[in-house]
């Protein structure tokens, strides 16, 4: 369950992060070049809390965990037999890749965003109407608003026959990984380049990533050792400037990508999750839950998120780019930031003169079983006493209430997508729930 922590203790927080900044650095593209590294002890942090970040995260499955402070690597560690050489797969944090890929290609002139997908892709790419596809830009495979039915039985599959029309472009956000896929193909046609040869040579090339697109589970996803999410990271923190030099040149597409798109889904720019926002919607759900995203985590902070918790932190006002790779730190879901503000909690009481205090290591709710049937048990932190129990579904409407009790009877529900808000004295967290 999220700690509650004082204004002043948050503002303090902020402001000796804020002083400690140092100037930017970016390491060597050259292969194995030496990645200068910051003693964390120069920044007041304690060792023990250090260590209490890490067993966190190894409890809850991380393979791979980096911090950087202003360029420079101040927390770097592996666990198993995960190593700095190990491969892993982004999931859906790539598509912060995607995102800067078609600015690229916008600003040196092969297309434009407000563009009709079609203008890349030819008539007939939907089963839309003719006048129904036509509304669908590029901007709206960008920001998640094409409004075409993302509840089909494969929403990955990008064939005419999987994407119908549900809503007007623009007017619906929806999680929805068809369109966002067929991305690549709008920037290969209007390159007249293979996808991953562009961006090779426009993206990983120019800041010494390493990395290849790869087809799992009839997705592509980008798949890399784990400093290259930081790499890119340090890259998003600084305007996606490296050095001195300026990859993506459109200043107003950089800004656009990392501030709200719509009003829909106001943490959402494009394909980057947005933190500090007034609310925010996740996927596979219409819910619009009030109050940022994260509410440890800077409010300045845009993510990239994916399956699994992949995940790719840009903190700006810390200097800060912090990246995971791992297995589901609970349950798999497309987008957790639950894990990640927890995350955040530990790194707010890194510094050994603050009043701030990191949660116990299972300060995490559970649903159990989850798929759910029949009884479902709520595991809270010890000590909690669980006040209420609501099971909203996928509109926001709460189906199932339930007061002083640790678990509920799931066997009354529909199939599908829920989100369980758990009140205890403790404050009020939200899990997901899937129902068979």
């Amino acid at each position: 369950m999220p700690v509650r922590h004082t204004a002043a203790a948050l503002m303090f927080t902020s402001w000796a992060w804020t002083c400690q900044a140092q100037t930017p650095y970016f390491p060597p593209t050259a292969p194995n070049a030496n990645w200068e590294t910051l003693d964390p002890a120069s920044l007041g942090w304690c060792q023990d809390r250090i260590d209490s970040l890490y067993n966190y995260l190894d409890a809850h499955h991380t393979k791979g965990f980096i911090m950087l402070k202003d360029g420079r690597i101040v927390l770097e560690h592996y666990f198993g037999t995960f190593t700095q050489d190990s491969l892993w797969y982004w999931a859906s944090a790539g598509k912060t890749l995607t995102s800067t890929v078609v600015g690229i290609a916008q600003a040196e002139g092969f297309l434009g965003i407000q563009s009709p997908t079609s203008t890349y892709l030819g008539a007939g790419w939907t089963s839309e109407t003719p006048a129904q596809e036509a509304a669908i830009s590029v901007r709206n495979q960008l920001t998640m608003t094409t409004g075409l039915d993302d509840g089909v039985t494969n929403p990955d599959c990008t064939t005419p026959a999987c994407l119908s029309f549900l809503a007007p472009a623009g007017d619906r956000w929806a999680y929805h990984n068809a369109p966002y896929t067929l991305l690549h193909q709008v920037v290969a046609n209007a390159t007249g380049q293979a996808f991953a040869a562009y961006f090779n040579a426009k993206l990983r090339n120019p800041i010494g990533m390493d990395g290849i697109w790869a087809q799992m589970s009839g997705n592509t996803v980008y798949v890399s050792r784990l400093r290259s999410m930081a790499r890119f990271g340090l890259l998003a923190s600084h305007g996606m400037v490296w050095g001195t030099d300026t990859l993506l040149r459109d200043t107003a597409y950089v800004h656009a990508a990392i501030t709200p798109s719509q009003q829909l889904n106001r943490s959402y720019g494009y394909l980057w999750w947005l933190n500090g926002q007034t609310s925010f919607m996740l996927p596979q759900t219409q819910f619009v839950f009030p109050g940022p995203l994260m509410p440890h985590a800077p409010a300045d902070m845009y993510s990239a998120l994916g399956k699994n918790d992949q995940l790719i932190n840009v903190a700006p006002s810390r200097g800060i780019v912090m990246a995971r790779m791992g297995n589901a730190a609970q349950e798999a879901l497309q987008v957790s930031a639950y894990f990640d503000d927890i995350i955040w909690q530990y790194i707010n009481a890194l510094e050994c003169s603050t009043g701030v205090v990191a949660p116990q290591a299972d300060d995490a709710v559970a649903l159990m079983p989850n798929p759910a049937t029949g009884h479902v048990r709520v595991a809270v932190p010890t000590g909690a006493v669980v006040r209420e129990l609501a099971v909203l579904d996928g509109q926001g409407r709460v189906v199932l209430l339930a007061k002083g009790k640790n678990g509920f009877d799931a066997d009354a529900l529909a199939p599908g997508a829920y989100l369980v808000r758990i009140t205890t004295d403790r404050g009020t967290a939200t899990a997901r729930m899937m129902k068979e």
